[in-house]
């Protein structure tokens, strides 16, 4: 057993549990929403502490992350279990339907050595919600903080903000999915609320966390144009223009079978409407090799950095400017407490 951190005893036998943003009051014998932190007689499991179910190294760039360490290599490590139930999840095996699914345990200190091993320079946490396994996301991180290794979170955001506060000591970049821009579509395909999941963003964006974010967008549920300005509008103003944005083509999978694949003009429309409302950097995923997958200066529109799916091919980044006209260019290179 690991005792977890964030909860307190409640009436009854129950234990309310603080990691995110649900709350979940928790009884005896049983699990919080996400299925993977059980109630032991008034004290809180973290019940898959060290269970690793995926792990390989990755181009920085599949996280996908643009602007942190371009071109860079990152070992990416998933636990199971989910906070929400998103019925187009692509990881479900492990999200979802984890029950079968075997897992290797590890210990905190064994992640610096096999980041090095593995030839990466820096860890992220992705494949499932790196939440459902917070504890030792958190306690490898300080590990890896003193091994030199900046560390990395593909998240859905729903963390609740103290465990985010105490995480960002030692968390370099998260990249979050903002699922879609109204209530109903979280209400009724992911089971949250979105206004958590923007208060995480901005909390994030405060901390002084690198953030990327990604926007699935799926046919009739939210690629209305209106909606789309209006999270591009959001991201502009409430977190910085600076900010990344991926527009992800979506693909039927897990429940949602009977959605079509998003249209390349849809996508488009996506980026336009972005660029419209002040973003800077703006990208288009899962469609092939394009122009869209591509860094370009948003001054003079030089060719900064060229990808070919998720490799760098070609990277001018000069002390996080552009060559040709010196526009600052919002990049981290390296995280400024690496020597």
């Amino acid at each position: 057993m690991k005792t977890a951190l964030y909860f307190a005893a409640e009436k009854g036998d129950r234990v309310k549990c603080g990691l995110c943003r649900h709350g979940c009051a928790i009884p005896d014998g049983k699990v919080g929403i996400c299925r993977v932190r059980r109630n032991l007689g008034g004290v809180l499991d973290a019940t898959t502490y060290g269970h690793a179910s995926s792990i390989a190294p990755d181009p920085i760039e599949k996280k996908p992350l643009f602007h942190f360490m371009p071109g860079t290599h990152s070992l990416s490590l998933g636990s199971v279990g989910c906070n929400l139930n998103c019925g187009f999840c692509q990881n479900w095996e492990i999200s979802q339907e984890w029950g079968a699914r075997s897992t290797r345990k590890l210990s905190p200190e064994a992640v610096p050595m096999m980041a090095r091993d593995n030839q990466c320079q820096s860890v992220s946490w992705t494949y499932n919600e790196p939440t459902m396994w917070y504890e030792f996301t958190l306690d490898a991180s300080r590990l890896l903080r003193k091994a030199g290794f900046p560390t990395v979170y593909v998240t859905n955001g729903y963390i609740a903000e103290e465990p985010l506060r105490e995480l960002s000591k030692c968390l370099d970049a998260m990249n979050i999915d903002v699922k879609a821009f109204t209530e109903g579509f979280y209400s009724d395909l992911v089971k949250g609320k979105l206004s958590g999941v923007l208060e995480t963003c901005e909390l994030a964006h405060e901390l002084g966390i690198h953030i990327e974010l990604t926007y699935l967008v799926i046919p009739t549920k939210n690629d209305k144009e209106e909606e789309l300005k209006g999270f591009s509008k959001w991201a502009a103003q409430s977190l910085s223009p600076d900010v990344p944005v991926h527009f992800s083509r979506f693909h039927p999978d897990y429940r949602l079978l009977d959605v079509p694949s998003t249209p390349n003009s849809t996508l488009a429309l996506a980026k336009t409407a972005a660029l419209a409302e002040g973003l800077k950097y703006v990208y288009i995923g899962n469609i092939g090799h394009t122009d869209d997958e591509n860094t370009h200066c948003p001054k003079c529109r030089a060719l900064l950095v060229e990808r070919w799916g998720f490799r760098v091919i070609k990277n001018r980044l000069k002390g996080g400017g552009c060559p040709d006209c010196g526009e600052k260019i919002s990049v981290v290179e390296k995280p400024g407490w690496i020597v």
